[in-house]
């Protein structure tokens, strides 16, 4: 998913959030997902049928809102008047790995990327990861 993420941040001309954990977590969640159900879907959102979303294909990365506006809900892929963009175009592998595990120790177990609960608190739209305490 870091090579499929560098080329599309080439060709769109996009840019990596200026926290490297933000993209790498990301990444990490297409990768599960893509792992589990064959397609990269967004790990960033609520679906009450994570195979059934895979196969629609909307929220399968690139989603069809970063298609068709660059908008880009995980902030994977930021434009250029993105608060939160970086200056990199690009994200090595090793940033990722680096990344990830940092997150894990720092919370003392794996990222979990949904756990196939709805929270009450949440929109349906937040970047969200859940911890086993």
């Amino acid at each position: 998913m870091t090579k499929f993420t560098n080329q599309y941040l080439k060709n769109t001309r996009t840019y990596v959030s200026s926290d490297p954990s933000v993209p790498s977590l990301v990444i990490k969640g297409l990768a599960l997902h893509k792992l589990e159900l064959g397609k990269p879907l967004c790990p960033c959102r609520y679906y009450d049928d994570k195979s059934l979303a895979a196969k629609e294909g909307y929220w399968n990365c690139p989603c069809v809102p970063m298609r068709e506006t660059k908008t880009c809900h995980c902030k994977l892929f930021l434009t250029e008047d993105d608060w939160c963009r970086g200056e990199s175009t690009s994200i090595d592998l090793e940033t990722v790995k680096e990344e990830v595990e940092r997150k894990e120790r720092e919370e003392g177990e794996d990222v979990i990327f949904g756990d196939g609960e709805e929270d009450e608190d949440d929109d349906g739209g937040g970047f969200e990861f859940e911890f086993d305490e």
